[in-house]
């Protein structure tokens, strides 16, 4: 195994941590909208991941930093052909935090419900986009000789594109839905379950659908064992939530995200990114990676510096263990 053959399964690590992590995140915030009766349930619901989105979107941020210096070529053609769906992910991320930041400044209901809309729209928004993303990636785009995209917007809209949107919108929803009946007390931890129980069996319906259609079209024996995988985590997780098991619950909807990102990336290797127009056109691990030394340099710096990221982010979640409800919100001063 050379160096860019690693470097690709790091960055497929990271990804899979973002989904993870920002999976229930961009769930909660889904959940706003759908699960929450009143202000008091959606400051609840907003404070569950108040001490920790933020530093769930590092994983982003080392994701897309890794994939620049370690990928170049993958990188620039990514987010040259990629350019408005994922301006459209940044901008929703921006105003995301934004709203998270100004929702409490004032308490004006019209206020406060303004800045709740746009934390429903800007979750709703990348989880979808993300699943669209990944699903022209795994698929395969319009790439020409000189490793450009030369395809359109609306080709990156497939069938299958835009069912991969609905399954990370869904199952990230679920996942959400799953740390909402972890992370609170009382009616509304009830009422997470019930939601969860829902959206899970839309989401096993369109992960199937989803995860056949690409093991049909380019899998292997690893990515089969990833797609079991997912399933059986999906069923064990609807199944846990049943039982109010919401722990096992969180833990096996995690495992789902985690081994069907990894069936995508399974998939893929050892390209980056396949060319629809002619297979010798496709970008992989060898062709669109740095240079042995750049790559070299890369893995003592991420030797050194990620245990101790990790470290810090396990103690925040540690920190921040306990279930909250609505009696736990101050009232409103006015």
């Amino acid at each position: 195994m050379q160096l860019h053959d690693v470097w690709f399964i790091l960055i497929a690590v990271l990804w899979i941590g973002y989904f993870f992590l920002e999976g229930f995140d961009f769930g909660i915030g889904v959940l706003t909208k759908l699960l929450a009766r009143d202000t008091a349930e959606r400051r609840v619901l907003i404070n569950t991941i108040g001490p920790v989105w933020d530093g769930n979107e590092v994983w982003l941020l080392t994701a897309g930093g890794a994939t620049f210096a370690a990928f170049p070529d993958w990188y620039a053609t990514l987010f040259s052909g990629f350019y408005i769906p994922l301006l459209l992910i940044l901008v929703c991320l921006i105003i995301r935090g934004v709203a998270f930041e100004y929702r409490a400044k004032r308490t004006e209901e019209r206020w406060q419900r303004n800045w709740e809309h746009a934390i429903f729209w800007t979750s709703l928004i990348p989880a979808f986009l993300w699943g669209v993303a990944f699903a022209n990636i795994v698929h395969g785009v319009a790439i020409d000789s000189h490793k450009n995209y030369v395809g359109s917007l609306r080709d990156l809209l497939t069938p299958y594109a835009l069912l991969g949107g609905l399954v990370t919108l869904t199952l990230f929803t679920f996942h959400g839905a799953v740390f909402a009946a972890l992370k609170t007390v009382g009616d509304i931890r009830t009422r997470a379950r019930t939601a969860a129980l829902q959206i899970g069996l839309v989401t096993a319906v369109l992960a199937l659908v989803f995860l056949t259609w690409t093991q049909a079209h380019q899998g292997t024996a690893w990515s089969l064992a990833a797609m079991i995988t997912a399933v059986l985590a999906l069923l064990g997780a609807l199944i846990a939530n049943q039982l109010t098991r919401e722990g096992w619950a969180f833990i096996l909807s995690g495992l789902t995200i985690v081994a069907a990102v990894a069936m995508l990336f399974l998939a893929l290797f050892p390209n980056v990114m396949p060319s629809t127009l002619n297979d010798a056109w496709s970008l992989t691990v060898s062709n669109a990676a740095s240079s042995p030394y750049t790559l070299k340099l890369m893995t003592i710096v991420a030797a050194v510096f990620t245990p101790i990221v990790l470290l810090y982010q396990g103690w925040t979640y540690w920190v921040f263990r306990k279930r909250i409800g609505v009696q736990h919100i101050p009232t409103p001063t006015h």
